[in-house]
């Protein structure tokens, strides 16, 4: 079974409309230690959820990986990692940051939990209540 993740993007630099439009992309800029160790955890076909940060703070789409982690070819430093992924679907509606965290079954979400972390495992049951949260 792949892993599942969450990404978190500030939209005025990169939206899940630009992947939309652009089919798919290479996710790089993340430098934070805990989101470089959850970067080299992901594989190929692996599902991610999309989160806008700065003002919408929501779950907005959803991707899948192309590729597992590989050094990033614009740094020299070689534990600077990005993966390929694609766009898969948008979310019916957003799930925003202040449902998840009134949802007690996403209380331990790293979401909540680790507010600054960029790339995050999301459980099954985690993935699944966000997922029926959007079709509500």
């Amino acid at each position: 079974m792949a892993n599942r993740w969450l990404f978190k993007t500030e939209p005025s630099v990169y939206s899940f409309q630009q992947l939309q439009r652009d089919k798919k992309t290479m996710w790089d800029g993340v430098k934070n230690n805990l989101a470089l160790k959850n970067l080299k955890d992901i594989n190929k076909g692996d599902e991610i959820l999309i989160y806008h940060t700065g003002d919408e703070k929501a779950a907005v789409g959803v991707a899948r990986a192309l590729s597992g982690a590989y050094p990033d070819p614009s740094q020299k430093n070689p534990k600077l990692l990005v993966v390929d992924i694609e766009e898969v679907k948008p979310l019916p509606r957003p799930v925003t940051l202040a449902q998840v965290k009134a949802n007690k079954k996403l209380a331990n979400f790293d979401l909540v939990r680790l507010s600054r972390l960029s790339i995050m495992k999301v459980s099954d049951e985690q993935w699944d209540t966000v997922e029926g949260m959007a079709k509500q």
